[in-house]
């Protein structure tokens, strides 16, 4: 079974970018546009990992990390921060809430696409040690 990612990015261009090249790489991409209809996509069905900007309408990617490690049914989804928000605050701030990566915008999609396969490996080690 290929591993579910979803995608949340309000720039249309990030979006099918990333898209392209996770699909390439073997995974199912669902996408969403801002911090609701991302929450709204976890609660429908549970991704394997979470790409997610920090700048977003509605819920920043702050909000939308905080909320899904607060829930023990989503506490445990790897989420790795793809922004173009580039400062040491964000990085601490982002990783203190429990993302595990942290990628700043432009970014190379071969190494995005490598990080989320490590994230996804970790991910295995860590159920299959439980």
């Amino acid at each position: 079974m290929r591993p579910l990612i979803l995608s949340v990015d309000d720039e249309q261009d990030v979006t099918e970018l990333v898209e392209f090249h996770l699909t390439r790489a073997g995974f199912n991409v669902m996408t969403a546009a801002n911090g609701r209809e991302a929450l709204q996509s976890v609660a429908c069905r549970r991704p394997d990992l979470i790409i997610l900007d920090l700048m977003l309408p509605d819920i920043d990617g702050f909000g939308v990390c905080e909320i899904l490690r607060r829930d023990p049914a989503t506490a445990t989804i790897p989420i790795l921060l793809l922004t173009a928000w580039a400062t040491d605050d964000a990085r601490s701030f982002g990783l203190e809430l429990g993302a595990l990566d942290y990628l700043t915008k432009p970014f190379s999609p071969k190494e995005l696409t490598l990080r989320v396969q490590w994230l996804l490996s970790l991910r295995g080690e860590m159920k299959s040690s439980a």
